[in-house]
């Protein structure tokens, strides 16, 4: 048995996931509201593995902090994060890692993408981490692209385009939802483009 690998990603209209410092939104675009919330708390409330690469990881240490203990957060999302089991896919970082629910693995990503997805008893999920993603995803490993659409075009201050240098993909969705009457959330699964 296969655990299901979904890759879980923010972006904008034209695609971008972050913007970079010249860009005046706040977290989440400005857009979340309590329905988002909630679907993230849900999304995450359930035993659940997570999986980062190393950019990604230490965005979140920088943004969340080492431990629930020391996180100046009322967020219960990224509250959560402090706590899943999580494991870091790099060749840079050294273990210990600040995170106490966080394990480091320095091989091949896809190598210990497969392995989890053979031994995990429960889902796996990756936020972000979009070079390690991209690869996954050509590798045949993510079994869904979950999209949270926000109304935002950031063409000016956009940064890191999502799929820039991407594979080709036909994508099958497999769901789909309206959150707080303006963010869409779509649920595919990437099957390589021949």
């Amino acid at each position: 048995m296969s655990a299901t690998y979904t890759w879980d990603i923010f972006c904008t209209l034209d695609g971008f996931g972050s913007y970079d410092e010249n860009g005046d939104w706040g977290g989440y675009w400005s857009k979340a509201g309590p329905e988002f919330i909630e679907r993230r708390v849900e999304l995450y409330r359930d035993d659940v593995h997570v999986v980062l690469g190393a950019n990604t990881y230490r965005q979140f240490l920088e943004i969340l902090g080492p431990s629930v203990e020391e996180a100046q957060l009322d967020d219960p999302v990224n509250l959560r994060m402090l706590t899943v089991p999580t494991t870091v896919v790099s060749s840079t970082l050294q273990a210990p890692l600040a995170w106490t629910n966080a394990t480091l693995e320095t091989g091949d990503a896809s190598t210990v993408v497969a392995k989890l997805k053979q031994q995990s008893a429960v889902p796996l999920r990756s936020l972000g981490s979009v070079a390690m993603n991209r690869s996954l995803m050509a590798a045949g490993l993510v079994d869904r692209v979950q999209v949270t659409l926000f109304p935002v075009i950031s063409g000016r201050t956009g940064a890191d385009p999502i799929f820039a240098g991407a594979a080709d993909f036909d994508l099958e969705q497999v769901d789909s939802r309206t959150l707080d009457t303006h963010l869409q959330e779509l649920i595919y699964h990437p099957i390589l483009h021949a």
